[in-house]
């Protein structure tokens, strides 16, 4: 992954955030060293925004598409009631085993279940809404995904889709690789979409920030 901020600035953000727990720092050591795509882990300053967006729509029941070693599930379970849900999906077994492993370690591994197979999959099987979603998994079903989002997004809830500036590569015409032209094609329709109001933060590799038009 590209850094479209500087170092020196990453790091100043980070440093004036929410801190990371020890139990994520060791996770995120783990996973640099173990797994062959380490850059997947959202890290400390997206955890902290995370964290913050959970903590801002007071999130009871969140749904994530896109696991990896189950980073971003331990943010959200940080702060979420003792009574919160995590429901996390997951296609890699060797991403999920590690996820485990440290979900296993802390008391708020029990307020995440994961759901092994394609997310979509898991989607269609969902049934209640949820108060925050975050997508992260395979780019080519982005627009899927936004879709039946918002079919389990509760009215007060908010949508984060992860790398929406895919290195930078959004800007490119026309598309260099099927993965660039679906998330254009997802950020294209969500600034159309009556439906919702988004913004586009520049945090990390860009996140949208999408939520209900006729909320409170």
């Amino acid at each position: 992954m590209k850094s479209l901020v500087s170092a020196d600035i990453e790091a100043y953000a980070q440093a004036h955030s929410m801190p990371e727990s020890d139990l994520c720092r060791a996770l995120r050591e783990e996973t640099q060293r173990r797994m062959e795509s380490p850059q997947m882990i959202v890290g400390p300053l997206e955890g902290a925004f995370l964290k913050m967006m959970a903590q801002l729509v007071g999130a009871r029941r969140v749904l994530e598409l896109g696991m990896f070693t189950g980073y971003s599930a331990l943010c959200f379970a940080e702060v979420l009631p003792a009574d919160g849900t995590v429901v996390t999906c997951e296609v890699d077994e060797e991403s999920a085993a590690l996820a485990r492993q440290y979900f296993a370690r802390s008391p708020l591994g029990k307020k995440i279940e994961i759901r092994m197979g394609p997310a979509l999959d898991t989607m269609r099987q969902l049934t209640g809404l949820f108060d925050l979603i975050f997508i992260d998994a395979d780019k080519l079903n982005y627009v899927n995904y936004y879709r039946r989002a918002l079919d389990l997004l509760s009215p007060n809830g908010v949508i984060l889709i992860d790398n929406v500036l895919w290195d930078g590569d959004v800007l490119k015409q026309p598309p260099p690789d099927e993965k660039t032209a679906a998330i254009q094609e997802l950020n294209r329709l969500v600034a159309a979409d009556p439906r919702v109001s988004a913004v586009l933060v520049t945090i990390r590799d860009g996140v949208l920030v999408v939520r209900p038009n006729g909320t409170g």
